[in-house]
């Protein structure tokens, strides 16, 4: 039989019964035993129990009531442990995903920042800074939005915070005077 989009109705019945008979790691178990509270068995496994299965087997009526409650009882207690397993799932997952964020960044006014260059690409070539800059901080607004203006003008803009870094100045290098060489016409030196 060969699969096309107008055969899913005779497939909806198999694709469910894998779905709820499926172990989930978020729950802790199958949403079958979710429901009814005892793993699930092939359809040919399953125990039909009845009121004339009791009464064939002579049990007492408040005794099969009171084994009822306590299944009742048993099956709550799994869905609360259900729930436990997905509150600790969840709480995983979020410190998974916590540590992959950056820390937010506390920018003062008056700092030096670089700005990302997102227009650049992934190809920008290796020797393109993606970084522009110096700009100043003149104002940071809640939730991670800065205020920066270029020092060369005074035009100011507003942008995301993670889009800025730092700009570490490092007034040593920039006093100390550098040796330089004449490439027009270089001086060797004799052997």
């Amino acid at each position: 039989m060969k699969p096309s989009r107008k055969d899913w109705a005779t497939r909806l019945d198999d694709a469910l019964w894998a779905h709820r008979t499926a172990y989930k790691t978020p729950i802790g178990m199958s949403p079958f035993r979710v429901v009814f509270g005892k793993a699930c068995h092939l359809p040919v496994e399953i125990e039909h129990r009845a009121y004339w299965a009791v009464k064939a087997c002579k049990l007492d009526l408040e005794e099969a009531g009171n084994e009822r409650k306590l299944q009742l009882q048993e099956l709550e207690e799994i869905r609360l442990a259900a729930y436990e397993n997905s509150k600790f799932y969840k709480e995983k997952t979020k410190k998974f995903h916590d540590q992959k964020l950056v820390a937010r960044k506390d920018f003062q006014v008056g700092q030096k920042v670089l700005l990302y260059k997102s227009k650049l690409g992934h190809m920008s070539g290796k020797l393109r800074s993606t970084w522009e800059g110096p700009y100043i901080v003149t104002e940071v607004f809640p939730y991670g939005a800065v205020e920066i203006k270029e020092e060369s003008s005074e035009r100011t803009f507003k942008v995301n915070g993670h889009r800025l870094r730092i700009f570490n100045e490092n007034q040593d290098m920039l006093n100390k005077t550098m040796d330089g060489m004449n490439l027009t016409s270089p001086s060797y030196l004799p052997p």
